[in-house]
């Protein structure tokens, strides 16, 4: 139990360690970013000043500074407009896409979205011009990054959860896979001995139609046992009778029930044939006839009917009992859920493997009403 607890502490100590380092990089590629914007700003309103001196008109002043300023300026894309909001030059910007027609529109109003103008006065005048600019290809790269971090976390998280689910279900299938085989054990003992009773019995003399239904009951106790040992394992499939395999499973559980409960069973033929493991086969007719009953209460009408085609044979069973709702539909199946006071929720989550994982068909709920009654539905292959 310690060991248990030490390690959940560790698990949650690296996943807490984990998002505390993600937060930090964030932080810092945020605080980053900040800064090297602001590196752009500065470096932009020192290229205005530089436009500034070329106002100046003075034909005798040394402009080289200036110039080498202007031609710096090699990754940051910008337009200067007049105060009439005419583009009068440009720079960085795709030479190819500029032939075409909006394409300096465009840009310009991306400009005027993201950062604030510069204005360039004239010393000479009134009029005044202002650069626009945009982030550089380098700030946009990594304006994105933080989302793409935080898309490798969500990952990263997902991964760590599918592991950890995975492992729980792991050490939940092997814990019911020792269960149910230590069941299995511990039946297969009293088995023995009720056999050599049976056997006492009839050397008294007792009644042989009393002993044929007390070797009947031992008998499916035995089928039990069988079913139980061969769960965690990869059942034999052989080719079976499904209609008398299901007709043997669905007359069993008729003489057994109330006689207020209708049983009907229908089949297009006498004999189909497709590859079965019967014992596990019985158990899902068995476990979707006893909801049934249960969702009847005891009182009302179950119809099995079996059809084919070409590739598949197709088992149907409906009741009139209660229904179910249709919110709880898709959650019937999943492994712990169950509507009843007693039970384990087990029962049609064990159907559904047996069916799906073991003989590749298919189980769903084909239709369902509140208070009208349930049909299911299994495909098997041929």
């Amino acid at each position: 139990m310690a060991s248990y607890k030490n390690t959940q502490i560790v698990r949650w100590a690296v996943i807490v360690a984990s998002f505390i380092i993600v937060a930090l990089i964030l932080w810092n590629t945020y605080d980053f970013f900040q800064k090297f914007k602001n590196e752009e700003r500065a470096k932009m309103q020192i290229l205005a000043g530089a436009y500034e001196r070329f106002n100046t008109f003075d034909l005798n002043a040394d402009f080289s500074l200036e110039t080498n300023i202007i031609g710096f300026n090699s990754n940051i894309p910008m337009i200067i407009t007049d105060e009439k909001d005419s583009i009068t030059d440009w720079s960085n910007l795709d030479t190819l896409k500029i032939k075409k027609k909006n394409y300096l529109k465009k840009q310009l109003s991306i400009m005027k979205g993201q950062n604030e103008p510069i204005m360039v006065s004239h010393k000479r005048g009134n009029a005044q011009q202002f650069i626009y600019y945009r982030d550089s290809d380098l700030l946009t790269k990594l304006k994105y990054y933080p989302v793409a971090l935080i898309l490798i976390l969500f990952l990263f998280a997902s991964v760590i959860y599918l592991f950890f689910k995975s492992n729980k279900v792991a050490d939940q299938n092997k814990l019911w896979t020792g269960m149910a085989k230590e069941t299995a054990h511990q039946i297969g003992t009293p088995l023995s001995s009720l056999l050599g009773w049976i056997e006492l019995l009839r050397l008294e003399n007792t009644d042989e139609n009393t002993v044929q239904e007390i070797e009947k009951d031992v008998q499916r106790l035995n089928i039990i046992a069988e079913r139980f040992s061969k769960i965690g394992s990869v059942p034999v499939l052989q080719q079976n009778n499904i209609v008398k395999a299901t007709q043997d499973a669905f007359n069993y559980l008729e003489a057994r029930s109330s006689r207020q409960v209708e049983f009907q069973f229908k089949s297009v033929h006498y004999e189909v044939f497709c590859f079965l493991n019967l014992q596990l086969f019985s158990w899902v007719i068995e476990n979707l006839v006893k909801n049934a009953i249960d969702a009847m209460e005891g009182k009302g009408k179950i119809m099995l009917s079996i059809s084919e085609n070409d590739k598949q044979v197709f088992i149907k069973i409906a009741d009139n009992g209660k229904g179910i709702p249709k919110n709880l539909q898709k959650k019937i199946f999943s492994p712990g859920f169950t509507t009843k006071k007693r039970g384990w929720g087990l029962g049609l989550s064990l159907a559904k493997r047996i069916i799906e994982d073991y003989h590749k068909g298919k189980i769903v709920v084909l239709k369902s009403e509140v208070k009208k009654g349930t049909t299911f539905l299994i495909s098997l292959n041929k």
